[in-house]
């Protein structure tokens, strides 16, 4: 079985093409520069092609049978999705994984879950076999913020006070290899979510408990999040990012048990916890903290 990962070098995209060498499987990844491809996991292939360029993409799915498509946060991320679709249909593709979002068709007004949607609609359109996985906001993100944790002792991501079913990226891992390999996934949709719903306060009382010291949750000021956001992210993602906090805020992104009955159908497990990243990742800080 042939496979092509998108975005293989990222979050996500690493445990993929990881998971995918562990089964023998080991996948090509799409690469912008075919100097990357020294980075890459042994046996694993890397193939030159940018989301942002139709004619480098319609070369590089040639010949694969199934693609991982992991679209960017980006102003022109529709426009890249619906370019890799068409790109993959032509080419003759017979299976497209896409990693959308949680609840992504009730939040439209959040700019890259509406770029999600009008991927979905042109896989649907086009006549293209598909398996949408939606994750909730995803556990590894905190890496970003481990600076702010150990030295300022603070939790900065302004999730609110409602919670959201937060996920492990192994997860999101592990369902997107079963939907590339195992049969009967076509045509579905499964949210990919974690057993608890954690709040900002919470979060911050997890890498407390785990650090063994205070970690004080930042709290909801999406103004006083915003100033500082703005120091090192680009206007537009700032903007897209306070209307997801924002969306947040007011009403959370909770999983229902119908999502945890159609989730264990993809992953055939329980999901993990987040104290169980937590308690990881402090020990591996901790340790990178003695050395």
């Amino acid at each position: 079985m042939s496979i092509l990962v998108t975005g293989g070098t990222g979050t996500v995209g690493t445990h993929v093409v990881r998971r995918l060498v562990e089964l023998g499987q080991p996948p090509s990844v799409l690469l912008r520069a075919a100097e990357k491809a020294k980075f890459l996991p042994v046996g694993v292939q890397g193939v030159v092609g940018d989301l942002g360029n139709p004619g480098s993409l319609a070369k590089a799915m040639q010949g694969f049978e199934r693609v991982f498509l992991l679209t960017p946060l980006h102003p022109k991320e529709a426009e890249m999705g619906i370019t890799a679709v068409k790109a993959a249909k032509a080419a003759g593709v017979s299976h497209l994984v896409y990693l959308s979002v949680h609840k992504v068709d009730a939040i439209p007004q959040i700019p890259h879950f509406q770029s999600k949607i009008e991927i979905e609609t042109a896989m649907k359109n086009i006549g293209l076999a598909y398996t949408l996985l939606m994750p909730n906001n995803f556990y590894q993100n905190d890496e970003w913020f481990k600076q702010a944790i150990l030295e300022h002792a603070v939790y900065p991501q302004p999730i609110g006070d409602i919670g959201l079913n937060r996920v492990d990226v192994r997860d999101i891992a592990d369902a997107a290899v079963n939907a590339l390999t195992q049969p009967g996934h076509a045509g579905k949709r499964y949210p990919l979510i974690g057993p608890d719903t954690l709040t900002g306060r919470a979060v911050a009382d997890t890498y407390s408990r785990h650090l063994g010291r205070t970690i004080r949750y930042a709290g909801n000021d999406l103004v006083a999040w915003e100033a500082q956001a703005s120091k090192t992210m680009p206007e537009w993602h700032v903007h897209d990012l306070k209307i997801m906090y924002e969306r947040f805020q007011r009403h959370g992104l909770v999983a229902s048990k119908e999502d945890f009955a159609e989730q264990a159908k993809i992953l055939g497990r329980p999901p993990r916890t987040f104290d169980a990243y937590v308690l990881e990742v402090t020990t591996e800080w901790k340790r990178d903290t003695q050395n």
